[in-house]
Parts: C-alpha cells; sequence; structure tokens
C-alpha cells in the first residue's frame, strides 16, 4: 500500500537536506502529482544547498589563505552606522573556527532582518570570540566619523579574550594596531569572517536604536534606524534634533 502524500511529505522533512538523494530514488517512479511536486521541491533544496556551501567555501579564501600559513586565530572585523544622522557608529570584531560554515552568512545589507537576527544567535554559538565597539554621536562629532570607526574597530578588538593573530578588515586599515591587519575591498561580502562581524554589528545597532524609538518619540528610529529618511529628516525640521543626533552631519537640515 502506498503511502499517503502527508506520509510522503514527512519522511522528506525528517531526512537531512545531505541524504534527500536516496529519497528521491525511492519515489521517483510514483507519478501521483502529489509526490513529484514533493520531489521537485526536494530536487531544489538539495541543488540549493550545494550552491550555498560552494558560496560560502569562495567567501572563506582569505580565511584558508591564512590557515595555510599556520595562522589559527583570524578576527574579521566590520562596522555599521556611518552614515545614519543619529546614533552611535558600532564595530564587531568576530574569530569563527577553522574551517566554519555557518551557511547564510554574507554581508548584512544582502540580508532580511529575519534572517540576520537567525545568523546573529547561530554567530554567538559557534564564535570563538567577539568583540563589539561602540562611539557616541557626541564623540563622532568630536572627532569626525572616520576617526570614530578606527576607534570603535579598536574597541572591538580590546574586548576580545583571545588575541586575534590576523585581521581582515572591511575596506580599510586600523591606525593604531599591532595586529597584522589586510584591508578587502567589500570585504562583508569576500570574507566569512567579515560578513559575520557584519551582521553581528548590525544586529546590536538595530536594536540600539529600537530602544532609542522608545525614549526619543516622533523620529521613527525603529524603523530608518537613524538614516535620513523623509520622515526623519521632516521631523528633525518640525521638532528639532534629539540627544543621539549627530550636529556635524543635520547642517543644514536643522540650525
Amino acid at each position: 500500500m502506498k503511502q499517503s502524500i502527508d506520509e510522503v511529505k514527512k519522511i522528506f522533512s525528517d531526512v537531512p537536506i545531505t541524504d534527500v538523494m536516496s529519497i528521491i530514488k525511492k519515489f521517483k517512479n510514483d507519478d501521483r502529482k502529489g509526490v513529484q511536486k514533493i520531489i521537485k521541491q526536494y530536487q531544489k533544496k538539495y541543488s540549493d544547498f550545494f550552491d550555498e556551501k560552494k558560496r560560502i567555501d569562495n567567501i572563506s579564501f582569505y580565511e584558508k589563505k591564512y590557515y595555510e600559513k599556520g595562522i589559527k586565530f583570524i578576527g574579521g572585523i566590520d562596522e555599521v552606522g556611518r552614515g545614519p544622522l543619529a546614533g552611535p557608529v558600532v564595530a564587531a570584531v568576530v574569530i569563527l573556527p577553522q574551517n566554519c560554515r555557518i551557511l547564510g552568512i554574507n554581508d548584512s545589507k544582502k540580508l532580511s532582518e529575519k534572517k540576520r537576527k537567525e545568523l546573529f544567535y547561530e554567530i554567538k554559538e559557534n564564535a570563538l570570540d567577539i568583540g563589539i565597539g561602540m562611539v557616541s554621536n557626541i564623540v563622532i562629532d568630536e572627532i569626525n566619523i572616520l576617526q570614530a570607526t578606527f576607534k570603535a574597530m579598536r574597541t572591538a578588538i580590546s574586548k576580545l579574550k583571545i588575541i586575534p593573530e590576523q585581521l581582515l578588515v572591511d575596506a580599510v586599515k586600523i591606525p593604531e594596531i599591532n595586529i597584522p591587519q589586510e584591508g578587502i575591498i567589500k570585504g562583508d561580502a569576500k570574507s566569512i569572517s567579515i560578513a559575520a562581524a557584519s551582521i553581528i554589528a548590525k544586529v546590536t545597532r538595530d536594536e540600539m536604536m529600537r530602544k532609542y524609538s522608545e525614549v526619543y518619540d516622533g523620529y521613527f528610529f525603529e524603523k530608518n534606524k537613524g538614516y535620513g529618511s523623509k520622515e526623519h529628516m521632516e521631523m528633525i525640521k518640525k521638532i528639532g534634533p534629539c540627544p543621539i543626533h549627530r550636529k556635524s552631519f543635520i547642517k543644514g537640515i536643522y540650525n
């Protein structure tokens, strides 16, 4: 007696994606439309899984390069919040285990909020060490955003318990750091460690801005995260800045 469509669905859903081809072979001659539909769905899932594994291997190129030199602890660094009109700039450094493969890791800007949060917790669970640094809007106004970004990155590194042997940094090189470092243009899309750091920094800052929205009502920080959206700039003109606005960034909007 043939299994019902629901039973077939359960069989497929219970099998690890790496083993799904053996189940497809078992049911490939079942000509029921429902079964064939399930097979097509899982063929795609299987293909997508191995495409993603290949992508992760590709963005682990820089890490592999240093692992092959005998370096074990590689810190990927990225920041978020250079462009907003309000709030801090936040940097993160992440040290992943050698040959770590967390599927889905990518430049945080390419991920949905839901996916970023899922990966945030998976990265925290798997990482050997994570450091987070942040610099307030007041300091940003005092020393400029570039120097504030470097300061946030140095602070993040100082929070680590493990001293990295090599740093991979998105786009820049950090001054006043004695650890070897390599700046990688668009590093959050080319290095798994930098991509992990971009996710940690982004989720951390977004949560801060959500909390700020409860304190400073009316600026829609929960939506715009401090960036210069139309409604955000209109509220600055209407009610003026709040304590977390960057004065050097809102010249011309509010004087």
